[in-house]
């Protein structure tokens, strides 16, 4: 969501900040900000409401440049995106502040701090913080913004990472975190840091990250780091190679767009190294604990939520273990019957996603301590706190909507249930090799499938004024139809659900109209002549059909159904495939709408809060 960049260095670093709120956007966000301390050894700052690229115009004709600075893109919680609510946020023009997170308890903080004489500006729980630091600075406790910091963390509660800066201390920048991440950059003449790597990318070549609790000190020549305790401590330093080529647009129109095609790419990384189905794929100590788990208990959010729907039907019907899928942002605020013997698996995009953090650390509290991390960042908080994981290799996901990080982390779940599937002597070698073979031909597959578009395109024109869709699916291809949906009414805004089609006359027929398109998922498995008759039943009541048929079904295009017939029938794997032509229809419908299709209204690509 909200994005950190900082720095302090011995050149102007106004340059990097504004780039790496640039590389940020993608996160979403509704205002942004930078402020420096000037040569006068004055706090200033500029905000706007608009876009990264009218901030730089800003900053320009300010000529704002400084060795020490901070910057801030905001995605609205307390407070509306409104220029007195953006980041940076200031405390009596003496400490400027920038926060990602929520402080749980800012309203008491607020009247104790108006109690001693603190106005406020702004709306926002960060000020808060900034007021706190302030006070216990001006209170000369311990004399340094350090000791003000860590005072002033000592009485929140919730999750923030904060980066703050005074004008009484000019070489000296402090950050802190809790519940939501921050890395240092090194680079050879200062230090960095920002809510996600990628924003420092190219600019600094080695990279720190915080872990929780952390308060740091950086100065154009050091980082100093201090525990939760107050210990000086050291964090481990990695070498990243930078990524700009992979965030360059190319010759798309979207990022989206680019994403939906590195699909082939995507899934040929991930599965790169998989000659075999073996617990090694997820990481040390996985050979002991997957033979002996009894159950798998799933955990995510959004789209990676519907992946684990997916995933059910695949460790049950392969591995024969029971499966429960649960929304993370639901799961630890109920009662809940723990099963320590079960395997927990955590599914993040970013494995940052606050919701999805907070429901790992209920299941370890639990005594769920068999935990395996699907995520496509390596360093992220959610690898880090897991004993084992696999790293999907969808490289960097711009689009807030989500599309190759969804195939990549089901064509990584698949591999976990075929492996549980061999654990529990379920699955025999020809068996595996079978399922290997398919996996290899996958991207192959889905170069195929992109081929549709042209086709997709036309039915995005019959869409793009409709005011609601529904989407249908069976058994495994349910999940799938309420991904489609999603990606529909995410970034075109057309309301949109999705229904198993058998449910269809327990409710959501009495919707179905000629103003409704019906959207089905129509492979050729073994549920496929009943989703036949819940067909008809669409078309008896005058509603219009677009089917997704694998290329051997007995369907035809007619008068109120329109038809897209897949290239091939691809078993188990389906629906990696069937989703391809339902991201690619909800692209081209926004796009035909007018809409900002990578950084959709209200939302943000790393959901950093509850």
């Amino acid at each position: 969501m909200c994005g950190i960049v900082g720095g302090v260095a011995r050149r102007d670093v106004v340059p990097v900040l504004v780039e790496g709120l640039r590389r940020l956007e993608y996160r979403g966000y509704d205002s942004c900000g930078v402020a420096i301390l000037d040569a006068a050894r004055q706090l200033a700052r500029v905000r706007s409401v608009s876009r990264v690229a009218q901030l730089q115009a800003q900053l320009a004709e300010a000529a704002m440049g400084a060795g020490l600075g901070i910057a801030h893109t905001r995605w609205a919680t307390h407070g509306a995106p409104a220029t007195e609510n953006a980041h940076p946020i200031f405390s009596r023009e003496r400490i400027g502040l920038v926060h990602n997170g929520i402080i749980e308890n800012h309203e008491a903080l607020r009247e104790a701090l108006r109690a001693k004489g603190y106005e406020f500006t702004s709306q926002t729980d960060t000020e808060v913080i900034a007021h706190l630091v302030d006070a216990h600075f001006a209170a000369n406790e311990g004399g340094t913004l350090v000791h003000a910091v860590r005072s002033a963390i000592a009485q929140l509660r919730g999750a923030y990472a904060i980066a703050v800066i005074s004008k009484d201390e000019p070489e000296r920048m402090v950050c802190a975190r809790q519940g939501s991440p921050l890395v240092i950059g090194f680079a050879a003449d200062g230090h960095f840091l920002a809510s996600d790597a990628l924003a420092l990318a190219g600019h600094c070549d080695r990279f720190m990250y915080l872990e929780e609790g952390d308060v740091a000190l950086l100065t154009p020549a050091r980082v100093t780091v201090f525990d939760a305790q107050g210990d000086e401590v050291e964090r481990a330093i990695r070498a990243m190679a930078a990524y700009q080529s992979e965030v360059s647009l190319g010759p798309y129109q979207h990022y989206m767009q680019k994403e939906i095609f590195e699909q082939p790419r995507a899934i040929a990384d991930t599965i790169a190294d998989v000659t075999e189905f073996s617990p090694a794929l997820f990481g040390e100590g996985a050979a002991d604990v997957l033979p002996q788990v009894s159950g798998v208990l799933i955990l995510a959010c959004g789209t990676s939520y519907y992946a684990g729907l997916t995933a059910k039907y695949w460790l049950e019907a392969l591995a024969g273990i029971p499966t429960q899928v649960e929304i993370a942002s639901e799961y630890r605020y109920r009662e809940s019957v723990p099963n320590p013997q079960a395997l927990v698996v955590t599914i993040s995009q970013s494995g940052e996603t606050a919701d999805t953090l907070a429901a790992l650390k209920h299941a370890q509290g639990l005594g769920h301590d068999r935990t395996l991390a699907i995520c496509n960042v390596a360093t992220s908080a959610l690898v880090r706190q897991t004993a084992m994981s696999f790293i999907t290799r969808a490289g960097t996901e711009i689009g807030v909507a989500s599309t190759k990080a969804f195939t990549t982390q089901l064509v990584s779940l698949f591999m976990l249930a075929v492996t549980l599937g061999v654990e529990r002597k379920r699955i025999d070698a020809t068996e595996a090799a079978r399922h290997l073979a398919q996996l290899r031909h996958l991207p192959a597959a889905l170069t195929s499938v992109l081929a549709l578009e042209p086709q997709l395109m036309a039915w995005a024109s019959q869409f793009a004024d409709v005011p609601s869709a529904l989407f249908l699916g069976r058994g495994l291809h349910y999940p799938i139809a309420l991904e489609g949906a999603l990606k529909l009414k995410e970034i075109s805004y057309i309301h949109a659900e999705a229904y198993p089609a058998g449910e269809l006359k327990h409710g959501p027929l009495a919707l179905v109209s000629e103003q409704m398109p019906v959207v089905t998922v129509a492979p050729n498995d073994v549920l496929v002549e009943k989703l036949k008759s819940n067909m008809q039943e669409v078309r008896a009541r005058g509603g219009e059909l677009y089917v997704l048929a694998d290329g051997d079904m007995r369907i035809a295009s007619a008068d109120g159904i329109r038809v897209i017939r897949m290239p091939e029938h691809y078993g188990e794997l389906s629906p990696v495939l069937h989703v391809v032509p339902l991201q690619l229809l909800a692209y081209h419908t926004a796009c035909a709408r007018g809409a900002d299709v990578d950084k959709p209204r209200n939302l943000a690509k790393s959901v950093t809060v509850e």
